[in-house]
């Protein structure tokens, strides 16, 4: 039987059992991020890194694990929390190669501020931010994460998209519903 005090294991019959946490709190401190992003996503510092990670959020319904690393109680419209997840999932947001953002403009803005933002007509790399208005007022209200381009379509991995689900989707290359894109810098 474990008893708990004051937010510590006290180990009463099982003396395994606090050598198994203490291999458990090595295993989950920070210096091993890295392994753990190789580990669960498959990821090791390439350029589609966020590719990989945002693939295996597909079909995740509601946004709450997004929405809530990002620092909201409840449900808020959680694209840019999701593309943002995925940013520090990799260590993207941490070293600087994108923003933490949930407001779409504000995305835009950052990429614009930088030098890194490419129109409509751009072919992007996979890995890229890709930014919709959907409304057609100039601002940008939707953001995903291109998979891969073709020249003549954009597949995109998306959070909050039509049934509140995170599911693939592609567009044409010049639907007039696109923006622009964030590039991300090279990174290794």
């Amino acid at each position: 039987e474990l008893g708990f005090l004051a937010g510590t294991v006290e180990v009463v019959e099982y003396p395994q059992a606090f050598f198994c946490i203490q291999q458990l709190t090595e295993l989950l401190a920070d210096k091993n991020r890295d392994m753990w992003r190789v580990v669960l996503y498959g990821v090791g510092g390439g350029s589609d890194d966020i590719v990989q990670v945002a693939l295996f959020q597909v079909g995740n319904v509601g946004g709450q694990p997004y929405w809530s690393w990002y620092g909201f109680n409840s449900r808020v419209a959680w694209c840019a929390c999701f593309v943002s997840w995925c940013g520090d999932q990799c260590g993207y947001i941490e070293s600087g190669i994108m923003p933490k953002f949930s407001y779409c403009p504000y995305g835009v803005d950052w990429f614009k501020g930088r030098g890194q933002w490419q129109g409509r007509g751009y072919i992007p790399e996979p890995g890229t931010l890709i930014f919709f208005g959907w409304n057609s007022d100039g601002e940008s209200d939707h953001v995903g994460i291109v998979e891969g381009c073709d020249g003549t379509y954009v597949r995109t991995v998306e959070g909050n998209t039509s049934g509140d689900v995170c599911k693939c989707n592609a567009y044409a290359a010049g639907y007039s519903r696109i923006m622009g894109y964030g590039k991300l810098p090279p990174h290794s």
